[in-house]
């Protein structure tokens, strides 16, 4: 972790523009405003610069700023046949990254934490603030970039992100079929983009190269009746965590409608998530690197990441 000497006058700018005083809080695209409670009204809110810095497809290596909507950062990757781990339901790329939301297609791009190769922030004191690097062999010490993912914003105010791309698959193809066991569909085939299930259909994406999906097509016949579909069912609005096993074994009486990223232990379901008690020594650690990052408590008050 290093304190920033580039020129960049976009990131100083920031940087300025939050300051080191009052609470503060970066307002992007809006679209996961109320993830782990609600922003104190005293909050300033700032917004993050945006675009792309730099790219480099043979590398799968880009860089961008925090404000830049992901549905840019998209557009930018699928014109080099490239994608991200980042989800494409709006907001900005800080945004995606500090609420730290995988995809539903989790198993094929990778977890967003593993994505963030490097991250520039805004400190509590308005210093910029770098961790990571953009090459992964080059990281040593604490791992800056996985603590940002899923803060909130509550450790730090990202500027700048480098993420890790990955190409995107010349094959891709949802399936769906009533009555099938999803694990026994997971394990069906061999490194199946998503595995889906609502507690009555599951829906399994492939991809790959045409031969590749020509196998898989066959292990799946061999479970069930699988047929060809446009997409993957629309999630549920709330984000519970499970382990895996739970997330396969949920039922409609305790959570509503629901769908279960099987595998990953991600359940999106119609309520919210009871609030689960926090190991104490889990709290302890949350309570000192809160402390040690904002003594004051400034950045994005009222939210949790622990929520």
């Amino acid at each position: 972790m290093s304190s920033l000497t580039s020129a960049d006058e976009a990131l100083h700018a920031f940087a300025a523009d939050v300051g080191e005083a009052d609470p503060i809080a970066v307002e992007g695209g809006g679209s996961r405003w109320q993830t782990g409670g609600v922003l104190h009204e005293t909050a300033r809110l700032v917004s993050a610069p945006d675009g792309i810095v730099d790219y480099r497809p043979e590398e799968m290596v880009i860089t961008v700023r925090a404000g830049t909507p992901v549905a840019d950062l998209c557009t930018a990757l699928a014109e080099t046949g490239q994608r991200s781990a980042l989800p494409e339901r709006g907001g900005t790329v800080g945004g995606a990254v500090a609420v730290g939301e995988n995809r539903l297609d989790l198993l094929g791009r990778g977890p967003v934490r593993d994505s963030v190769l490097q991250v520039r922030y805004v400190s509590a004191q308005g210093d910029i603030i770098t961790g990571g690097g953009p090459v992964v062999k080059n990281v040593s010490g604490f791992n800056i970039p996985k603590l940002m993912v899923g803060s909130l914003g509550t450790l730090g105010l990202i500027a700048e992100v480098v993420l890790r791309t990955n190409p995107t698959p010349p094959a891709s193809q949802w399936f769906r079929a009533a009555g099938v066991d999803p694990v026994a569909a997971r394990n069906a085939v061999l490194r199946p983009s998503s595995v889906l299930w609502n507690g009555s259909s599951t829906w399994v994406l492939l991809e790959g190269h045409e031969r590749d999906l020509e196998h898989e097509i066959t292990a799946l016949a061999t479970i069930g009746d699988f047929a060809e579909t446009e997409g993957p069912p629309a999630p549920p609005p709330y984000r519970w965590s499970l382990p895996p096993a739970e997330a396969a074994a949920l039922h409609r009486e305790v959570v509503g409608d629901f769908v279960a990223a099987i595998g990953v232990g991600i359940v999106h379901a119609d309520t919210a998530q009871p609030t689960r008690e926090v190991d104490p020594g889990i709290a302890v650690v949350a309570e000192r690197m809160k402390t040690l990052f904002d003594p004051t408590g400034r950045l994005n008050p009222g939210r949790n990441p622990n929520a």
